[in-house]
């Protein structure tokens, strides 16, 4: 409990606005209250179902969805897609039991913002949940160490070109670093507006609609 209040005295005051999408009932349950009872958080929508999910967002979007994979009827990459399709800017947070490459890719894929194992401590998950709609792209670090290496095996294509500018490069460099809008602006010595700007053009150019995937291809592509 420590940890979490130590998180929230040191972040903004923004309130979170969370859904959460998971099909097992106590845990569902218990992200539900950590959320709630945690300031600077409110949980807004708990579904077992990506399909109930689905059908709330059309009316009230949340800052930043966590979801499992493994769900009855819609799969949580399937909908994290959907998702994405509807709502390009929602943050979707992957929070799953699976550490396997072929999830972990195909959740990347699909536009997830962040890939956590179910053990990440309750103070961590917080404060991975502030780092995404930070603009970060947070990830549980035996999944971190299974993107390095899965994207250093892929070989790239002969001749990649998307046409970014030099500055958009620079950006892009940044955000497969860690970076998030927030400290690139002032590493860059440019406003967030700015830089939300030029990473809007990034995503155009390289076909994706999250950081996530925006730093897979610059990892794929060795664009940086």
């Amino acid at each position: 409990m420590q940890a979490i209040e130590e998180l929230m005295a040191a972040t903004e005051e923004k309130v979170i606005r969370a859904m959460i999408v998971e099909d097992q009932r106590d845990l569902r349950e218990g992200l539900s209250t950590l959320v709630n009872f945690t300031p600077g958080f409110t949980c807004i929508g708990a579904f077992r179902t990506m399909e109930e999910c689905l059908a709330r967002v059309k009316h009230d979007v949340p800052d930043v969805i966590l979801s499992d994979i493994g769900l009855p009827g819609m799969s949580g990459i399937e909908g994290i897609r959907t998702l994405k399709d509807e709502h390009p800017d929602l943050i979707v947070l992957v929070l799953t039991v699976y550490d396997d490459n072929e999830k972990i890719f195909d959740a990347l894929c699909a536009g997830a913002s962040g890939y956590l194992l179910k053990q990440t401590e309750p103070a961590e998950l917080l404060r991975s949940v502030r780092e995404a709609v930070g603009g970060g792209a947070p990830m549980s670090p035996e999944v971190a160490a299974r993107v390095i290496k899965l994207f250093r095996e892929v070989r790239p294509p002969e001749k990649v070109d998307y046409d970014l500018t030099p500055h958009e490069l620079r950006l892009l460099k940044l955000l497969v670093e860690g970076y998030n809008y927030v400290t690139a602006s002032e590493k860059l010595n440019i406003s967030y507006n700015t830089i939300k700007f030029h990473v809007r053009n990034i995503y155009d150019k390289l076909q994706v609609h999250s950081k996530s995937e925006a730093v897979a291809i610059a990892m794929r592509d060795r664009l940086v």
